[in-house]
């Protein structure tokens, strides 16, 4: 048996832990799904099918580059331009289909100096080649459309742009997709297995204003009649939903990083200029924060970008290498927290800036896979606290997410339909990971695995089953069992326990009440006075002995796995015969 060992190695756990009891606020539900940006209703339609499955037109070319080349007038609230696609063909083909909302115009399509035919069915656009592209061939194609994107009426969680103005009244404009689709604003191959080796975004405004964008700023261009041009370059493959932009009027200033191994990381911060020494103060929590999940994930994917924080008007996402923030310059998320400790942080720098990792290095194929992105980016909050504050107070803030898990359905969602799974993948996500710890009751392997999916897929799209697969593999076990009743089911297993006591001696019954058939994750409870110890259930009974004084003694160890206990107590009187 291993002892759980704290994320700063410093000090070791006890075999024992007492029940954490869970800190509840009037605000828990409306924290813990603060994120939830997807869509709940089950039904499905040909919009869906069109953006989530990968039929042969789309297949049929991966994307190595984008160039998107656009005008955006925050007065009209209009955005005009081109899209560049450069693809390799993977199969011959002469039909093929990106993506484009229909509210948006498309003036034409230019293939190899041609305009070609093209026809649209809701948010897909299928073009016409002129001939047949031979497989392995590279080719250009650029989309000139333009129109008034949707605004996004909820922003972050409702998909959209947001046209607002600062308190000086200064224009203020920013962008949020995830779920809804980058397709709501620039024509792409909207599905997340195929994202380009890199991208130049090249976006003019107002010259009176800035735009920051991913990436770094390779120049500025004057346009003249009073548009300047913001040419910002991708180093790396990057999903549709996190390219952005942010215009406004903002105050700039940097900071640097270095990795345990030498290199250094620029920081750069934008914010606007009546908040900089509020965002001085507050954003020196960066640097901590990127300490700690360098160690936990290895380095920060994407150095040759750099790492920027962006004042924005709504509550934050987190787009690479241009983490959109705003939180007001607070700690928690917005003054509030379901754990008191997670008033020590700021929610949205660490959660956000968790997904460079989980997300946006390592991103889901399918949307229905996007757990990995939420549950390990709320996992690295528990993480964080483990970091600076030791294990048990990270088991506070892992217990303190309980109440608003809702069960509503699985955290995998429906594949092919652009269906992500319940909102629960943020907190019941995350305490899953963490009942995964407590199984494997090894932290030296747990954090090598944590570390390894990383590693094994930095810069990848990936599924659900990869990371089974690799998690199985370097535990040397088989998981499937659990990853099935956490991720594929949408209740929690229950372990029913009936505790007999006759004169002297005290018995216990149990079993696990599952949807999986095979289920049979051990689990600790105490079988001897104030000692925790691991039994074996599995969907049959079994009975043990106890070594307990009283049948109230028994315990499971509620705090360290997410479940459900029935328990049942039954007495009788000592049959003298």
């Amino acid at each position: 048996m291993h002892s759980h060992n704290s994320v700063t190695g410093i000090s070791a756990m006890p075999a024992s832990r007492k029940t954490v009891a869970a800190f509840t606020v009037g605000l828990v539900f409306a924290i813990l799904t603060q994120n939830a940006v997807f869509a709940q209703d089950p039904g499905f339609n040909r919009a869906d099918s069109l953006r989530g499955k990968l039929t042969p037109i789309r297949t049929c070319y991966d994307v190595t580059y984008y160039h998107l080349d656009i005008k955006v007038d925050p007065g009209a609230k209009t955005v005009s331009g081109s899209n560049t696609v450069r693809f390799r063909a993977t199969t011959d083909f002469d039909r093929m289909q990106i993506d484009l909302t229909e509210s948006m115009a498309i003036e034409k399509i230019v293939f190899a100096g041609q305009t070609v035919a093209f026809e649209r069915e809701l948010g897909a656009v299928y073009i016409e080649l002129p001939g047949a592209v031979k497989q392995g061939s590279v080719h250009d194609l650029t989309i000139y459309y333009s129109g008034t994107p949707q605004t996004a009426k909820r922003p972050p969680w409702d998909g959209g742009f947001v046209w607002t103005e600062d308190e000086l009244g200064n224009p203020w404009v920013a962008v949020t997709v995830q779920g809804s689709g980058a397709f709501l604003w620039w024509p792409n191959k909207e599905h997340q297995s195929d994202e380009p080796d890199s991208m130049l975004l090249s976006v003019a405004v107002p010259d009176s204003l800035m735009n920051i964008s991913n990436g770094r700023l390779r120049d500025k261009t004057d346009l003249g009649d009073g548009w300047m041009q913001w040419n910002w370059f991708i180093s790396y493959p990057i999903n549709n939903y996190n390219v952005t932009l942010n215009i406004g009027k903002f105050a700039h200033f940097e900071d640097s990083y270095q990795s345990a191994d030498g290199d250094t990381l620029t920081l750069d911060y934008y914010v606007l200029p009546y908040n900089l020494e509020q965002a001085k103060t507050q954003f020196q929590q960066v640097k901590p924060m990127m300490s700690c999940m360098e160690r936990l994930f290895g380095k920060y994917p994407f150095y040759r970008d750099g790492y920027k924080l962006i004042e924005s008007p709504h509550n934050g996402m987190e787009h690479q290498t241009a983490v959109a923030y705003g939180n007001g310059y607070r700690n928690g998320y917005r003054f509030t927290s379901f754990a008191e400790v997670g008033l020590t942080f700021d929610f949205i720098i660490l959660h956000e800036t968790a997904h460079e990792w989980w997300g946006n290095s390592v991103t889901s194929k399918d949307i229905a896979d996007m757990w990995i992105h939420e549950s390990f980016g709320a996992y690295a909050e528990a993480l964080y606290v483990e970091c600076v504050h030791g294990y048990e107070a990270s088991l506070t803030y892992q217990n303190g997410r309980k109440p608003g898990i809702r069960n509503d359905r699985p955290i995998i969602g429906t594949y092919e339909v652009n269906n992500a799974g319940s909102s629960d993948m943020y907190s019941k996500g995350a305490v899953t990971l963490g009942t995964l710890r407590s199984v494997i009751d090894n932290d030296e392997l747990w954090f090598e695995i944590i570390h390894g999916i990383q590693e094994k897929f930095k810069y990848q799209t990936i599924t659900s089953e990869d990371v089974f697969s690799y998690i199985n593999e370097r535990a040397g076990e088989d998981f499937n069992y659990f990853f099935d009743q956490y991720f594929r089911n949408t209740n929690i297993p229950e372990l029913q326990v009936a505790i007999n006591t006759t004169g002297d001696s005290i018995s216990a019954r149990y079993k696990w009440n599952a949807d999986v058939p095979d289920f049979r994750m051990p689990i600790k409870v105490t079988t001897a006075p104030a000692t925790f110890s691991f039994i074996y259930p599995t969907t049959s009974w079994q009975e043990m002995e106890l070594d307990l004084e009283a049948a109230e003694d028994f315990r499971v160890a509620e705090d360290l796995f997410y479940v459900r206990v029935k328990r049942g107590l039954s007495y009788r009187i000592e049959d003298a015969n």
